[in-house]
């Protein structure tokens, strides 16, 4: 009977149990959706309520299990969000909630950082963006409102391996999810005891530092009987989501992938890592591969979240039309390049030199809003090609194609200006669950149905769809070069 391996994905979004078989296939899914809850002591404040996403686990898991036999489980992993998780005590106590990343309550946190470490030096050692929600951030709001917490706190649990305790008993910490942190030495692929010094801390805080692929026990007779699967079958440590993403989506190193969703995220598998502090101005982060020696560097900004404000704001009498996409896409498609004019500025993440918010410039009476839609799309093709200018740099790379994943990969007219735009051949990769399959791909290897998880990857069979850049080179350059100078004027004020 052919084996499968049982993925929890818990996503801001929806808390799902899929079901994969040895060849990357998924078999059955289930979804729930997801939903912070108010800090029960900070009502204002938002946290995750792990027993609630544990019973949706339960929930989920049942309805896979119509679809599939029992005893074809052959292994039961976890893949989430990074950078959240709670502290507990040395027999299973937790003492506070899973503070969630999107709660507010931290950002104060970060502005004042470096009354701890100077923020370029912990970029130095860690690599990471000032994210105000980064796990480094959490700790310092434990121990500057919470102390009676941090004095009982045996460990700190990332969120991963709370339901991977839950399944085990054991408590561990995943590589990729401790690479969230901003608390690890990048280089040296282990926690800072330099950083956790400084914030009053130590490396001792983090169970049983473990690689992904590492069994690191069996599911418990509790699990077994809330989840309704066997007992004993063997409980594999994957991690943070973007890492088997990118793993998932069959890219090799030095081949940038693009995941194309309400955030652009662009990153690359390399192994080379560059901490000058001028990366930290551009916007880059480098966390730790799910394989050890190889890093994944890269750079994010709004995506089609800004193709959802235009289909809101523009086409508010056919919003709810099914077809929707097709005629913003046809629209696009009778617009000349340049977009007689119109330049279209999305907003970026804090951290980065571009943060702020967004613009649209060139409008005239006459403006369409295919006109519009167009500008950004290639606006957003032009912030591409700049980001993959600065991933290059940092991982000293050229890229010969990129590889795009997720929802915006379905458009194919961006498809064709990211190509045109770029330069390369864009290759979509119609694989529309690869955070599922690269943790699956570690899962089955962990197990021993495949020697590593490269092997159990070249059983996937993937399809691609290829774009090629088009002619007249000089009008997309001239292009591109408006858009630099366009963005490089942008001041933080600017508004829409």
């Amino acid at each position: 009977m052919e084996k499968i391996v049982l993925v929890l994905d818990c996503g801001a979004t929806n808390i799902r149990t899929i079901a994969v078989d040895a060849h990357g296939r998924i078999l059955a899914v289930s979804s729930i959706p997801n939903n912070t809850q108010p800090d029960p002591y900070y009502p204002e404040y938002r946290i995750w309520d792990v027993k609630e996403i544990w019973k949706k686990f339960s929930q989920t898991t049942a309805a896979v299990l119509q679809k599939i036999q029992p005893n074809q489980i052959a292994a039961v992993t976890v893949t989430t969000f990074g950078v959240d998780g709670a502290p507990f005590t040395v027999r299973g106590e937790m003492l506070y909630p899973v503070i969630s990343w999107q709660c507010p309550r931290t950002t104060p946190v970060m502005e004042n950082i470096d009354k701890y470490i100077p923020l370029k030096e912990l970029y130095r050692i860690s690599g990471l963006q000032p994210y105000n929600f980064n796990t480094i951030t959490k700790l310092i709001w434990l121990k500057e409102n919470r102390p009676e917490v941090v004095e009982k706190m045996d460990y700190f649990l990332f969120i991963s391996s709370i339901f991977l305790f839950y399944l085990t008993g054991v408590m561990t910490t995943d590589m990729t999810m401790a690479g969230t942190s901003m608390l690890t030495d990048l280089k040296n692929r282990r926690f800072s005891e330099n950083i956790l010094e400084r914030i009053g801390f130590s490396s001792s805080l983090f169970p049983n530092l473990c690689e992904p692929g590492t069994v690191i026990g069996k599911t418990v007779k509790k699990a077994s009987q809330s989840l309704g699967i066997p007992e004993g079958i063997p409980v594999v440590a994957t991690g943070h989501d973007t890492q088997f993403a990118i793993y998932g989506s069959g890219a090799e190193e030095e081949v940038p992938v693009l995941s194309s969703g309400t955030w652009e995220i662009l990153m690359v598998r390399s192994g080379n890592v560059n901490l000058d502090p001028e990366l930290l101005r551009q916007g880059v982060t480098t966390e730790f591969d799910p394989i050890p020696g190889h890093y994944d560097i890269g750079v994010q900004w709004i995506g089609s979240g800004a193709l959802e404000w235009i289909k809101n704001m523009f086409y508010h009498a056919e919003v709810h039309d099914k077809h929707i996409y097709d005629l913003m896409i046809k629209e696009a498609e009778q617009v000349a390049l340049g977009s007689k004019g119109i330049r279209l500025d999305t907003s970026f993440y804090p951290g980065s030199a571009d943060a702020g918010t967004g613009m649209i410039t060139g409008l005239n009476m006459n403006s369409s809003r295919g006109e519009i839609y167009c500008a950004a799309l290639e606006s957003l093709a032009c912030r591409t090609r700049k980001s993959l200018g600065i991933l290059e740099n940092a991982g000293n790379f050229t890229a010969q194609q990129l590889l795009v994943v997720g929802g915006g990969a379905k458009n194919k007219l961006w498809n064709q200006l990211r190509s045109d735009i770029i330069g390369i051949p864009v290759r979509v990769v119609d694989q529309k669950e690869t955070t599922v399959l690269g943790s699956a791909l570690f899962a089955l290897a962990g197990t021993g149905l495949y020697g590593s998880p490269d092997e159990a990857r070249q059983a996937v069979q993937y399809k691609t769809e290829d774009y090629v850049p088009a002619g007249n080179r000089e009008k997309y350059e001239s292009l591109y070069e408006e858009y630099v100078k366009f963005f490089e004027s942008r001041k933080k004020t600017d508004t829409y």
